[in-house]
């Protein structure tokens, strides 16, 4: 596995490894294990990576599973296909933005383990599960709130404080609240950023993931998981550039403005 150098190639070869496996012939399973690892353990594409991977540890309990689900190698053959599609159109770049890569940079540096982690869920699931991405999109911004306000020592109800009331906290702290500046043009576009926000935290309740609903539920479509993803994805890279220019700014005695 040493020449697999991409993501990618990665991908596809756990798909040959498997069809190979489901069709007379036999895998490897030091490789299959190491792979099924690495991507249930990769955050930014476990969520793609197909379900019977997660359920089947070792080769010989896929092998059981795929012979009583079709008899055919051709109908083996087009499932593992099927099932594969989201993640290698993903690694492929078909589900990605021009901004994704710049945002998950910077979110990256920030924090891997909680920012980074919400966002890479965000947008996984935009076109997979709108309901959970845009469930996703509001943990983005909790987290980015959160992760701020707990390192500028600012108090917050953790447990019973919404998204609105988060980034009003924030925004107060960062000096990018419409109060705060005296411009119109500032004012208005701060305003605006706010309204992003409060709108999102609305949208989540409404058609995320996170609560029932009625008899006749609203489902929302890619298309608006997109918006909501990609309106997330640009309030935290604000908020996390903003933060980190006001703490590179402190470090060098600049006063902050």
């Amino acid at each position: 596995m040493d020449n697999l150098h991409s993501e990618l190639e990665k991908a596809e070869y756990l798909q040959n490894l498997l069809v190979a496996q489901a069709t007379g012939g036999t895998g490897d399973e030091v490789h299959y294990k190491l792979l099924r690892s690495y991507f249930l353990n990769n955050p930014s594409v476990s969520e793609l990576t197909p379900d019977f991977i997660r359920s089947n540890r070792e080769l010989f309990q896929f092998w059981n599973f795929i012979k009583h689900k079709f008899i055919h190698y051709q109908e083996r053959r087009q499932f593992i296909w099927t099932e594969f599609k989201p993640l290698l159109d993903y690694l492929e770049g078909a589900n990605r933005k021009p901004a994704d890569d710049n945002i998950s940079d910077v979110l990256r540096r920030f924090d891997a383990e909680g920012v980074h982690a919400a966002w890479s869920k965000a947008i996984d699931r935009r076109t997979i599960d709108p309901e959970g991405a845009i469930t996703a999109a509001r943990t983005l911004l909790e987290t980015v709130c959160k992760h701020i306000l707990d390192n500028s020592g600012v108090y917050y109800e953790r447990n019973k404080i919404d998204l609105p009331e988060l980034y009003k906290l924030t925004a107060k702290e960062l000096k990018l609240a419409p109060s705060q500046h005296t411009l119109d043009i500032f004012k208005q576009i701060l305003g605006g950023v706010t309204s992003v926000v409060t709108g999102l935290g609305a949208l989540r309740n409404r058609l995320g993931d996170a609560h029932g609903q009625g008899k006749r539920p609203i489902r929302p479509a890619p298309r608006h998981a997109q918006l909501a993803v990609n309106l997330a994805g640009t309030v935290a890279l604000y908020l996390v550039e903003t933060w980190m220019t006001r703490v590179e700014e402190r470090n060098n005695g600049i006063r902050c403005s």
